[in-house]
């Protein structure tokens, strides 16, 4: 069965999954969207809720959809966001999650790869390093399909915290956050620039007597999750703009260069791990990963980073 470019499975419907199917109806990136849940109700009632929509005059028309794997047969994305997240209240750790999801995945990938091996899938489940590690080394499917998001997200904290401090457009700032999408995210401030203003002088420019605390900026974006889990109960907007935001690259075959999570090949002498670096993402997925110049306090930072997962990917029993 040929691929159909516009139809996007979701798989997951509570408030991750919501979010992507509402983020993606808006930037009208699909034709179709089928929904698979163990709650039916829910998807059916998403799949209601967001087809009224469609009739807006601001809409292009989208047939969406509950589902079942079989739907994956044909489906171009294959967004999963199924499992449970870090409630609030609970130890701030994704990585208490591995068990648990790395179950979830498995039965969710078994279902998968009965019906295509074409689909480009995005993975969201947390811990998503473990997950995405999972996913990509006990199935046989391309790796360069399967996209973890990563530390995207974390980038995305990352310029909004930077922009708050200096008062400036959050899309000036470039640079990456790298490593496990979680505690042991870090930014690579040696990447940093700031609209070729570099960064080592942005407080001259803006006339800043303090510098600015580069370990306040880290803490912050590590904090930044739990405080929105804290305070609204969950987090799904900021995920599903990541998540568009590689569909996008994909579909319009932008070759552009985002972190995401995905299976080491010996970057930095890592292989046993997925982390988020630097990957060209492209029509046929991750195409080229960079192994980008980093300080040795960075270098040190990435291999706590690799420390953690592996260490989750052990406690759950992961080879």
């Amino acid at each position: 069965m040929s691929i159909n470019r516009g139809k996007v499975v979701i798989i997951g419907t509570s408030n991750v999954g919501s979010a992507v199917l509402n983020k993606i109806a808006d930037f009208q990136l699909a034709s179709e969207i089928a929904l698979i849940d163990l709650d039916m109700n829910r998807a059916r009632g998403e799949a209601l809720d967001t087809s009224h929509a469609m009739s807006s005059p601001y809409c292009t028309n989208i047939k969406i959809h509950t589902g079942t794997y079989e739907d994956c047969r044909d489906a171009a994305f294959i967004v999963i966001t199924a499992g449970p997240s870090i409630l609030p209240g609970e130890t701030p750790d994704r990585l208490k999650l591995a068990s648990t999801n790395t179950k979830i995945m498995r039965s969710i990938f078994s279902e998968i790869v009965k019906y295509t091996k074409e689909a480009m899938i995005i993975m969201i489940t947390n811990p998503l390093d473990v997950a995405t590690y999972v996913v990509s080394t006990e199935f046989d499917y391309p790796r360069e399909k399967i996209l973890g998001t990563g530390t995207m997200l974390e980038t995305y904290r990352f310029r909004y915290l930077l922009a708050e401090h200096y008062d400036m457009d959050p899309k000036n700032i470039h640079g990456y956050v790298l490593g496990e999408h979680g505690n042991d995210a870090f930014v690579a401030w040696s990447t940093v620039n700031c609209a070729g203003l570099g960064i080592d002088h942005l407080d001259e420019y803006f006339h800043f007597k303090e510098k600015l605390d580069r370990h306040d900026i880290e803490q912050g974006i590590i904090q930044a999750a739990y405080d929105v889990i804290n305070l609204k109960g969950f987090t799904n907007t900021g995920i599903a703009m990541v998540a568009c935001r590689f569909i996008k690259a994909i579909l319009f075959n932008e070759h552009t260069i985002l972190p995401c999570a995905a299976v080491m090949k010996g970057e930095y002498g890592i292989k046993d791990v997925a982390l988020s670096i630097p990957r060209m993402i492209s029509q046929d997925g991750i195409v080229r990963s960079f192994e980008v110049h980093l300080t040795d306090d960075e270098m040190a930072k990435l291999q706590n980073a690799q420390k953690s997962v592996r260490a989750a990917l052990d406690g759950a029993g992961v080879k």
